[in-house]
């Protein structure tokens, strides 16, 4: 329940990951932990200026244009951001999960989004009002010190979303993905490393900003050429060397 107090985290806990474009040797969680140093008032205190909101599948968080108003923190589940171009295409930034923090970089509040954020999954959010975040900010300084941190970790993830952006074809923006899931989320098997997530070729194409059917022409050359093998229930990466160094087709 989203109204709850969660328990602090245990560094060797699980928790899935925070997913998005970046080279895979990147802390993609970073962020998740940004209040982890608080102590048990500070963490009180936050959590009393908050309001519990629980999202369904699908359902929409902020969206560009809107006026900033303050943060969620994600309790359960995971949060997409994205953005829409002016064709109407969208273009998916990251997923965020448990312990990390959407609707910044103006936490306190004011201007307006330049991204949407939406529920993939069923999820619980606490609302945390800029206002309130400021004058908490003021007079907790752990407080600062935790929101600064979760900005600086926030930004070295969009600096590293442009950097693959600017620099990486869409193939290679592909190939980078296969390898931060398998880096991820990935586990030993008899083929190679599988990728269990299920992720469609949908979810593909909005992250490296390509079609469907590009995508799905891509894993198939990948899979003809033995690098990959794609079934219904995962991704099995037989040959990450060669993914690593860019030698396959596409």
């Amino acid at each position: 329940m989203a109204g709850s107090d969660r328990p602090r985290r245990d560094p060797g806990d699980f928790e899935p990951s925070a997913l998005f474009l970046s080279e895979p040797f990147t802390d993609l969680n970073e962020g998740a932990g940004f209040l982890d140093t608080l102590g048990d008032s500070e963490r009180a205190a936050l959590r009393a200026r908050g309001t519990p909101v629980r999202l369904d599948r699908g359902e929409g968080l902020f969206f560009q244009g809107d006026p900033h108003t303050g943060v969620w923190l994600i309790e359960t589940g995971r949060v997409r951001t994205f953005y829409v171009g002016h064709t109407g295409r969208e273009m998916t930034l990251a997923y965020w999960t448990v312990g990390h923090f959407v609707g910044g970089p103006e936490v306190f509040g004011g201007g307006r989004h330049v991204w949407s954020a939406d529920a993939p999954e069923p999820c619980d959010v606490l609302f945390l009002p800029g206002a309130a975040l400021r004058a908490l900010a003021e007079q907790h300084p752990a407080i600062a010190i935790a929101i600064i941190n979760g900005l600086v970790a926030k930004g070295k993830c969009y600096s590293a979303l442009v950097q693959m952006l600017g620099t990486r074809s869409i193939a290679e923006r592909l190939r980078v993905l296969l390898l931060v899931l398998a880096d991820t989320y990935g586990r030993p098997s008899p083929e190679g490393t599988a990728i269990d997530r299920r992720i469609t070729h949908e979810q593909f194409a909005m992250m490296v900003g390509a079609t469907r059917q590009w995508v799905s022409i891509s894993l198939d050359r990948m899979q003809k050429d033995g690098l990959i093998a794609v079934s219904r229930q995962q991704i099995v990466l037989r040959n990450p060397e060669a993914l690593a160094t860019g030698t396959f087709g596409g």
